[in-house]
């Protein structure tokens, strides 16, 4: 059989390409080799000593686009000798070209079976005492850039932890001001009244810190890099400066393609939300007042599990109830109120539920529940009510309604997957008390003259206005104690005590 010229061409083509990833995949395996034999066993567990100068970090590119190989020559060709480091959660695919130079680290964070733990550790490749963070796509004009960032951060030194040069790219960066309350599992970003200090950025910037300032964060190259970065800067209450001096970059848009930027795009949305569930982040407030939320929702379980000894799990991860939670209850509390009111079933804020409205005019900030209290006599005028001891009722809107299996009481699903939920105690009047049938291991769940209910009063609570005892003072002092408004505590102190001084 006779072999054309364009068959011949063709297969060339075929043999060089392959000789070409035959190349850059032994290349990348080289480098992945040396980066692991780079420490030695003998001083793994050794902080490695750090020289004057500045090591780029590179961590945030897409491994199916990305112009990481040339921002490594752009650095090495202004300093041959500068160390660079590409950091990756696993060996990118398709392989980066990287020159093959013992500054130029690849490293791999995720852990390996077959390899010691020291690795996957970045730290142990870094041995100047500056680390520089580089975005893709930024291109190095001069020697001077770095120089400059370090001899302002040195002219800063004391008053801030990390200085920032812009990259030139189509948004301006942004100098953002972020508090971060992790016991209310919140993250809230603000218009820095400085344009250039601040605790946050908002756009591409090169960040340069200290290198044992860096790996002391607890997840210092977690992803998306800046915004992990600045909520673990923002609990320490470090700054940052914005410099005069600025990076270009030669790719811009970075991403050739719609498909592409879709694809990262997703990458972006999965790695922030995979970030907000680890560091406990379930509500967002931006700069422009929108918010965004990370928690639990009607499709979704709650934020915890099942309550022991009225103590709640986060409440030993020194944290109050998870924000959605909160707004979780407010709405089922409202949703069931007004079907009490509308169906003509007198009912009041009871126990702890009491106790926020009259301290907090809310959801006390660690409670994990609504109670009600509910005339026994007017549950025949609720439809809902009637019809759950057939069982329970899912309805319109979602909410679940049943025969609590604990007692002789109700409970109102916030939905068939999330169970946080408003309990209804039915009291009935007997020799002036009001008394029920079903009692709870709770101090406070005691009979009570029923003149506290004659008239019910209006009280603000949760962003609308509830029922309550009337005199609600004396009503929680006879079930909870004296000063019990003005001395907050946990439900449980012998378990767990409330730090006041927080």
């Amino acid at each position: 059989m006779r072999i054309t010229f364009c068959q011949g061409v063709l297969a060339l083509a075929i043999v060089i390409n392959l000789l070409i990833l035959y190349y850059v995949s032994r290349l990348q395996q080289r480098m992945l080799h040396r980066h692991r034999d780079h420490v030695q066993p003998s001083s793994r567990l050794l902080p490695v000593p750090q020289r004057p100068g500045v090591t780029i970090i590179i961590r945030e590119f897409e491994d199916f686009e990305n112009y990481v190989p040339d921002v490594v020559q752009s650095f090495l060709k202004q300093k041959p000798e500068q160390p660079v480091m590409v950091a990756a959660d696993t060996l990118p695919y398709p392989p980066l070209v990287l020159l093959d130079a013992p500054n130029v680290q690849l490293v791999i964070l995720k852990p390996a079976p077959d390899q010691p733990a020291h690795v996957c550790r970045p730290e142990m490749y870094v041995k100047t005492e500056y680390v520089a963070l580089v975005p893709d796509g930024v291109k190095v004009d001069s020697t001077r850039q770095l120089d400059r960032m370090l001899e302002e951060f040195k002219a800063n030194q004391g008053r801030v932890q990390m200085v920032a040069a812009p990259v030139q790219s189509l948004a301006p960066l942004q100098c953002l001001n972020l508090k971060v309350s992790l016991r209310k599992w919140t993250a809230e970003y603000s218009i820095a009244p400085s344009t250039r200090l601040c605790t946050a950025l908002k756009g591409d910037a090169v960040i340069l810190l200290r290198t044992k300032d860096l790996f002391n964060l607890s997840t210092p190259l977690a992803k998306p890099l800046l915004t992990s970065l600045f909520i673990q800067t923002s609990l320490r209450d470090w700054t940052v400066r914005i410099l005069d001096v600025s990076f270009s970059s030669a790719h811009q848009p970075l991403l050739s393609s719609s498909h592409n930027q879709w694809k990262a795009e997703n990458r972006a949305k999965a790695s922030r939300l995979q970030l907000f569930r680890d560091f406990g982040i379930k509500r967002v407030l931006l700069e422009d007042g929108k918010q965004q939320w990370f928690g639990c929702s009607k499709d979704t379980p709650r934020c915890f599990g099942t309550v022991h000894d009225d103590t709640p799990e986060y409440l030993y991860q020194n944290r109050w109830t998870p924000p959605c939670c909160l707004q979780a209850l407010r709405e089922t509390a409202k949703y069931v109120i007004n079907i009490l009111e509308t169906s003509g079933v007198r009912y009041w804020l009871e126990g702890g539920t009491l106790l926020g409205a009259a301290r907090h005019q809310d959801i006390i900030p660690w409670d994990y529940d609504v109670d009600l209290g509910i005339y026994l006599e007017d549950i025949p005028n609720c439809d809902l009510l009637r019809n759950v001891e057939s069982g329970s009722i899912v309805d319109e809107k979602g909410f679940v309604w049943e025969k609590a299996i604990e007692g002789d009481f109700y409970r109102v699903q916030y939905s068939e997957h999330n169970h946080l939920h408003v309990d209804l105690w039915p009291f009935y009047p007997k020799n002036g008390l009001m008394t029920k049938d079903t009692w709870m291991d709770h101090r406070q769940d005691m009979e009570f003259p029923e003149h506290f209910l004659k008239p019910l009063l209006p009280l603000p609570f949760a962003g609308f206005t509830a029922l309550a005892p009337n005199n609600y003072r004396s009503f929680l002092e006879l079930k909870f104690g004296a000063g019990v408004i003005e001395n907050p505590e946990y439900p449980n102190p012998a378990r767990k005590k409330l730090d006041k001084g927080k």
